[in-house]
């Protein structure tokens, strides 16, 4: 049986607006298990990016929990939070948002003291990692601006790793790519879910819901159903998907 590594429990996020309330995710219950690579899907404004912050501790909900082993986190001080996402969770974007005044190498360092202050080890690790996503040793000390998209996010995706965090977040991480760049960064995290990695991803992107082996669809702020991918692979794996999401009226 599966290690449930991360729980919502009746969660529910409302958003006011002067007189005006809007219900983004409702009474919504959902386990993460350890070593899935979980993807959420939904139509824009279906609360999917909302349910990952919420998941990750980047926002607090409004009703209901966020229970991490036994611990609540949703009732953590925004200190302990911080401490939380720090020591368990790992972040990539669709926006990159690297340090334009750093190297590539010093973006994913400057992460990494976070945890520790052996910056040799740190460093052989960060090497071995860029290594790893085709960032080699003469990309290591050019500015983002120096580097392509893809190179960014590669370096984006190592950063979000190098604490060895138990869950990956990832918030549409190649929606801003083009097509290769976009293989290149799915290579990068199903082999790093293929190495035991935990993952969550948001994407409205079918080629990129193929890459998980369970896509859960959000509307009206709940998860309306789920499939399990784990049992099928290549064209195979890309009908079941795509009936699936006809069915949800994608």
């Amino acid at each position: 049986m599966k290690k449930v590594i991360l729980e919502a429990v009746d969660l529910c996020k409302t958003y006011s607006n002067e007189s005006v309330q809007q219900h983004v995710i409702k009474n919504l219950n959902l386990k993460i298990y350890e070593g899935d690579f979980t993807v959420i899907m939904g139509n824009s404004g279906s609360g999917k990016s909302t349910l990952l912050y919420s998941l990750s501790g980047m926002d607090r909900p409004t009703l209901g929990s966020i229970r991490y082993g036994n611990e609540d986190i949703s009732k953590y001080s925004n200190d302990k939070l911080a401490v939380f996402r720090r020591n368990h969770c790992g972040f990539v974007f669709q926006q990159n948002y690297l340090n334009d005044t750093m190297s590539a190498l010093d973006n994913v360092m400057v992460s990494g003291l976070l945890l520790t202050k052996d910056r040799r080890e740190l460093a052989k690790r960060a090497k071995d990692l860029l290594n790893k996503v085709e960032i080699t040793e003469q990309d290591w000390k050019k500015f983002p601006t120096m580097l392509s998209g893809g190179q960014q996010q590669r370096v984006a995706v190592v950063r979000g790793v190098i604490n060895r965090p138990e869950i990956l977040f990832a918030d549409e991480p190649t929606g801003a790519l083009n097509s290769q760049n976009t293989e290149n960064v799915l290579d990068i995290l199903t082999d790093l879910n293929d190495q035991g990695q935990s993952i969550v991803m948001v994407t409205h992107s079918v080629k990129a819901a193929e890459r998980g082996n369970r896509v859960l669809y959000i509307a009206d702020g709940i998860v309306k159903d789920e499939i399990d991918l784990s049992d099928v692979t290549g064209e195979a794996r890309h009908r079941k998907l795509k009936d699936f999401l006809a069915g949800m009226g994608w």
